[in-house]
C-alpha cells in the first residue's frame, strides 16, 4: 500500500507539473502558444479558458474534495490529452510523446488514486 502511495504522488505531481507549466506558458507565451494553436487548428479564443480549466483541475484533483467534480476533471483531462495527441499525430509535428507521458500520467494517477485516496 505505502508503495502505491507513492507512485501516486510521484504520477499526480508529475501530471500536476506538466499541466502547471503548459498553463502558465499560455499567460506568459501567449504569442507562441498562438501559432501553436493556428498550427493545429485551434481557435485561439480557447487559450485563456483552457489554461483556467488545467489550474482548475490541479486544484480539484490535488485536494481530494468534491467526488463528482474530481471525476469532471479527470474526464476533461483525458479529453484534452487525447485531443492534443490526435492534433500533434494529424499534422506530423512529432510532438505527440508529450501527450502520450501526460496520458500516462493522468491513467496512472487516476487508478492508483482510487486505491489510495477512495
Amino acid at each position: 500500500m505505502k508503495t502505491q502511495n507513492i507512485l501516486y504522488w510521484i504520477a499526480t505531481g508529475l501530471l500536476s507539473l506538466m499541466l502547471l507549466g503548459s498553463a502558465t506558458m499560455y499567460f506568459v507565451k501567449h504569442a507562441d502558444v498562438v501559432m501553436e494553436f493556428e498550427k493545429l487548428g485551434f481557435p485561439i479564443w480557447v487559450i485563456y479558458p483552457l489554461a483556467i480549466c488545467k489550474i482548475a483541475a490541479v486544484a480539484v484533483i490535488l485536494s481530494n474534495k468534491g467526488g463528482v467534480l474530481k471525476q469532471w476533471a479527470y474526464a476533461g483531462l483525458f479529453f484534452n490529452i487525447t485531443l492534443a495527441f490526435f492534433a500533434h499525430f494529424m499534422v506530423g509535428d512529432g510532438e505527440e510523446i508529450g501527450a502520450l507521458i501526460a496520458m500516462a500520467l493522468l491513467l496512472s494517477s487516476y487508478f492508483l488514486g482510487k486505491k489510495v485516496r477512495p
